[in-house]
């Protein structure tokens, strides 16, 4: 293994992880797995925010220089979660006839995973993505789209606007989730409570809102992360290959 810390995040994204490491009779090493455990209990126990390399140094029971042995920066815990999380993916093998239906499976389990852990998809909105278990997922789902008959490019942006709408919804369901378990958080409204206060508003201002309170605070569970990625899939047959600006020919 090499010695620098950066070449040997050029190795772990150039093998895939869980290769087996000498272990010490003593002690236990620190190990990039250790350190992926224990980043993801910080953020479990503590949320996102409190993801530090000296908190995680601390939950390991050493000092940040341990952790630069293995490690980079910050960013390179980032994307060893997002990898850790993607691990639990279930990639379905492309059907033309239910791409619809696997692409919303595959990103469900991408929300679910990213709600266990509070702030997580912060992550996930960091980093280019380079650990091999996350590319597994991306590589899965450009998969899926091609077979639906998606245009490349079109099937290369929207895996783009999905992956972003997936952390965008799962950041703002676990913020809210952590100020509902704060009693100093009052202000966050239910729906009954934002419901009077849209209706009563001035007509003469917000006429729209008092007249559709109830569909603008409508929907449970998932059902508008449903609804939002359906939007996107269902369009993509639609759309039809256009010419980037710049390429010398008319679009």
């Amino acid at each position: 293994m090499p010695s620098d810390p950066r070449r040997r995040r050029a190795a772990r994204h150039a093998q895939p992880a869980g290769a087996p490491s000498a272990a010490s009779p003593r002690k236990k090493p620190i190990t990039v797995d250790r350190i992926t455990d224990a980043a993801l209990h910080v953020v479990a126990t503590e949320g996102y925010d409190a993801l530090t390399i000296r908190r995680v140094a601390a939950v390991l029971g050493t000092g940040p220089s341990s952790l630069y042995a293995h490690i980079v920066s910050k960013e390179d815990i980032d994307d060893l979660l997002i990898g850790r999380l993607c691990s639990e993916v279930v990639l379905p093998e492309p059907d033309p006839a239910e791409w619809r239906e696997q692409i919303l499976d595959v990103y469900a389990q991408i929300r679910d995973q990213y709600l266990k852990y509070p702030g997580v998809s912060r992550a996930a909105l960091g980093v280019v993505p380079t650990n091999l278990s996350t590319l597994r997922v991306k590589e899965g789902l450009l998969a899926i789209l091609l077979a639906g008959g998606i245009e490349p490019r079109n099937a290369a942006w929207a895996l783009d606007a999905l992956s972003l709408y997936v952390s965008a919804y799962t950041l703002e369901q676990s913020l809210v989730r952590q100020r509902r378990r704060h009693p100093d958080q009052e202000w966050v409204l239910g729906r009954e409570e934002l419901i009077h206060r849209f209706t009563a508003l001035p007509a003469d201002t917000f006429p729209q809102t008092r007249r559709y309170a109830a569909e603008l605070t409508s929907g449970t569970g998932h059902d508008r992360f449903d609804f939002t990625l359906g939007l996107i899939m269902d369009n993509l047959t639609q759309l039809q290959p256009r010419r980037l600006k710049g390429s010398g020919r008319s679009s």
